[in-house]
């Protein structure tokens, strides 16, 4: 082998080292300083508003998108006699309508639902073998596949107090007697700051919790 191309395979193998010294401290201070998991959603406070009694509905305008606020009248419901206000408990905007104007609705149905998109906030799932290394007040980056060019700052603000198998409808059962251990996972909410218009409920997240 000539001389220069052992140099140059001396150059390619420290280059290599380099590499792969460099990924593992990488990999060392994310698993040490963060925790992180893609099992993370978008989520709101959903107020339903429903018909307070039967009747024929009128004066029912809004549309999805359209913004509400608490106490606005949204429309009436008649029964040929009387007249019933319907109006919202909540400020948000219209995320579901599910009848029109002019429809006969009965009492306690669904007329639409709202969320209020200035409190949007992340469920997410972590690890219990995770949920040592982090604390409420933990600062968050959240990434959200709706607008995944912008990092968006956030807050832990609460931490579950039991695993999501706990609500499972159907536990999983053991009849053989042969157990086999799961990693469980609690549920953890997040803050969000200013997230923009593209952040939307039900969007797919990923969150990077510092445990600095």
């Amino acid at each position: 082998m000539g001389r220069g191309r052992l140099v140059l395979v001396n150059i390619v193998g420290i280059i290599i080292i380099f590499a792969l010294v460099a990924g593992g401290a990488y990999y060392y201070y994310q698993s040490t300083n963060f925790v992180k998991t893609d099992e993370a959603k978008v989520a709101g406070d959903l107020n339903t508003i429903v018909a307070p009694t039967a009747g024929k509905l009128k004066g029912w305008n809004l549309q999805e998108g359209d913004n509400v606020s608490k106490g606005n009248t949204l429309g009436k419901i008649s029964d040929g006699k009387n007249s019933v206000t319907v109006s919202s408990a909540q400020d948000g905007t219209v995320v579901k309508k599910q009848v029109s104007s002019d429809q006969l609705v009965q009492a306690g149905q669904v007329l639409g639902q709202t969320i209020d998109m200035s409190k949007i906030y992340i469920t997410a799932n972590i690890k219990e073998t995770e949920l040592s290394d982090i604390e409420k007040g933990d600062s968050v980056d959240i990434t959200v596949d709706g607008d995944p060019g912008t990092t968006f700052e956030g807050t832990l603000e609460d931490i579950g107090y039991a695993t999501n198998s706990v609500f499972s409808i159907m536990p999983s059962q053991n009849s053989s007697g042969n157990y086999t251990k799961v990693t469980q996972k609690v549920p953890v909410k997040i803050s969000i700051k200013a997230p923009s218009d593209k952040v939307l409920p039900g969007m797919n997240a990923e969150v990077k919790i510092s445990t600095k």
